[in-house]
């Protein structure tokens, strides 16, 4: 394979060009080892998430539902979502039991799934785009159900989903600053009948250190009787301690 370093890469960003195939598989092949190494380069964080949750009936309108705030705790590789209010008044209800889709799974495991090279995901070159300044290189990829250990959970049934989106990589270090799918090969039988989802990574302070993280991410399914739309912000991050607190404010 043609070594590309990064300043060839980025004059070749600069002029517009179609990147060789030799170049496209060079930045592919770092995105996979960033992707991978991706959970074990995290510290054990806290942060709150408040969820914006939307309903409609098929082909209508989405209102909104109410607003949830969670905390999130990333231990040891592992998310731990509680949820701490609805609409900004503190509730008893656990997270794991909300009526309509919340959602995980921003903190490596969708990129584990498309760079895992047991996935054996297609990658084809979509463009050049400019992301939070960053200069990305974008690329169509898709993943079948044979190869893809993606698990989809519907209204508490699970299925293996093949999943196919865009990719939108820092052209220098490789590393993933939006990533986007849409689920397919879906069984016949299977509550949602559509499902996609979107995550934004932007630099994060966490215990002095900076670290790509999910900033804001969004979840639409459409089931049988109603789709569901997620808006999902991700704020006051910060390192893991027994004693760590989050303000949570409003929620809104």
């Amino acid at each position: 394979m043609v070594r590309l370093s990064g300043l060839l890469l980025c004059a070749a960003m600069a002029w517009g060009q179609h990147p060789s195939d030799s170049d496209s598989a060079t930045l592919i092949e770092r995105a996979r080892q960033k992707a991978l190494d991706y959970t074990r380069s995290l510290p054990d964080f806290v942060c709150a998430e408040s969820v914006h949750r939307f309903a409609a009936r098929p082909e209508r309108s989405f209102s909104r539902t109410d607003v949830l705030t969670v905390k999130l705790r990333y231990l040891q590789g592992k998310e731990e979502h509680s949820l701490s209010q609805i609409d900004g008044k503190p509730t008893d209800k656990k997270y794991e039991d909300l009526a309509f889709a919340t959602g995980s799974g921003e903190f490596g495991g969708i990129l584990r799934t498309v760079f895992d090279p047991a996935s054996q995901a297609a990658f084809e070159w979509k463009g050049w785009k400019t992301v939070r300044k960053r200069r990305a290189a974008a690329y169509e990829y898709a993943v079948s159900a044979a190869h893809a250990p993606y698990v989809l959970t519907a209204n508490h049934v699970k299925a293996v989903v093949g999943i196919h989106g865009v990719v939108e990589l820092d052209s220098e270090t490789g590393e993933a600053l939006f990533l986007s799918y849409i689920a397919y090969e879906l069984p016949r039988d299977f509550d949602a009948q559509y499902a996609a989802s979107s995550v934004d990574y932007e630099w994060t302070n966490v215990g002095g250190r900076n670290y790509l993280l999910p900033s804001h991410s969004q979840q639409e399914v459409h089931g049988v009787r109603i789709w569901t739309l997620n808006k999902i912000d991700f704020h006051d991050y910060g390192k893991f301690s027994a004693d760590a607190v989050i303000d949570f404010g409003t929620g809104k």
